[in-house]
């Protein structure tokens, strides 16, 4: 977790924050539309592919704004 915190504190002192951190919001909203196109449009056995992309899309929706609230508390 220490070296996390390490590279959100080295990017948010280069200034590349806010690129950053919209990128990987980015990256959560097409993993959360790819989930639910899966789970609602395919006719999928296994619903575990769908579970973990839509999980996956809220974690990196999310995680932006955890990560750089405990850089600037660290």
């Amino acid at each position: 977790m220490d070296e996390i915190l390490d590279v959100v504190d080295l990017v948010a002192d280069s200034g590349f924050e806010g690129i950053v951190t919209w990128l990987v919001r980015f990256v959560g909203l097409v993993a959360l539309l790819g989930g639910l196109g899966l789970w609602l449009f395919t006719d999928m056995g296994l619903l575990v592919v769908p579970a973990v992309l839509l999980l996956v899309g809220l974690v990196l929706l999310v995680a932006p704004s955890v990560l750089l609230l405990a850089a600037e508390l660290a």
